[in-house]
């Protein structure tokens, strides 16, 4: 791992002990975003729609934990110039519909996916979307429980590394900027289980109350883009971040 801007000094976050479930991330480029900015048909709506409802039938499972669908609110546009040099290495997030399945146990993301609600989720997601991408992971990080009981602002961050192995090194290194400057106490790190053909080494999933609580510390703190991001590009790793609502259709 290499490190730059070292006289930037922030502690390490705080971590606990892994969870025990599975987890199945499935995520949809159903619209185009205009700038920043997520757009809202009718047809994506009833996709919503049809996507809860067959999540409460997934809830049903005895496999299954919990299941919840996401709508992304913020998709920034630009995703600095290590994603552009390398250009169709990696597909560039723009997910604005995620399906994240909990289960009971890590063993049991292969049973799920063999049922047919997760197949017929699946179709209504490939059917109408531009690009669907699926992975089933295991928690490897954790800060704290992310809470999905009630309405927030969740990020899932979709990592690329030219060599997966700085992913985890470099992202504890520099999760301490989060806790620190942005109060995050929650977090649960996804990495695809082996033989997964992800396009992403990682993915990280957390919540904060409000959008106030995040995007100006991501737009103005100059520490941000000094500790942060240019320790991930000097590492050959890129981060897609996209901020999501529980979704209300």
């Amino acid at each position: 791992m290499k490190i730059v801007n070292n006289h930037l000094q922030f502690p390490k976050a705080s971590l606990k002990k892994c969870n025990d479930y599975g987890y199945i991330h499935v995520a949809a480029e159903i619209e185009k975003p205009i700038g920043p900015f997520p757009q809202s048909s009718e047809r994506k709506r009833k996709v919503i729609r049809q996507s809860k409802e067959i999540a409460n039938r997934l809830r049903q499972l005895p496999d299954v934990h919990n299941v919840h669908v996401f709508e992304a609110v913020v998709i920034p546009p630009g995703r600095g110039k290590l994603l552009e040099e390398r250009k169709g290495k990696v597909h560039v997030a723009q997910f604005d519909v995620v399906v994240l399945i909990e289960t009971n146990r890590k063993e049991a993301t292969k049973q799920v996916q063999e049922q047919p609600l997760f197949k017929e989720l699946l179709q209504l997601l490939t059917q109408n979307s531009k690009y669907m991408h699926k992975v089933a992971a295991t928690n490897v990080r954790r800060i704290g429980d992310v809470d999905k009981s009630k309405q927030g602002v969740f990020l899932f961050n979709y990592f690329y590394a030219d060599d997966v192995k700085e992913l985890l090194p470099v992202w504890e290194y520099t999760a301490g900027w989060f806790t620190v400057k942005t109060d995050l106490d929650n977090s649960t790190l996804l990495l695809p289980n082996e033989g997964e053909q992800s396009q992403y080494g990682l993915i990280n999933h957390c919540r904060w109350d409000n959008l106030s609580d995040i995007v100006p510390d991501l737009l103005f703190r100059p520490t941000f883009g000094k500790y942060v991001l240019e320790n991930f590009e000097v590492n050959g790793i890129a981060a897609m971040p996209i901020l999501y609502k529980l979704t209300s259709a």
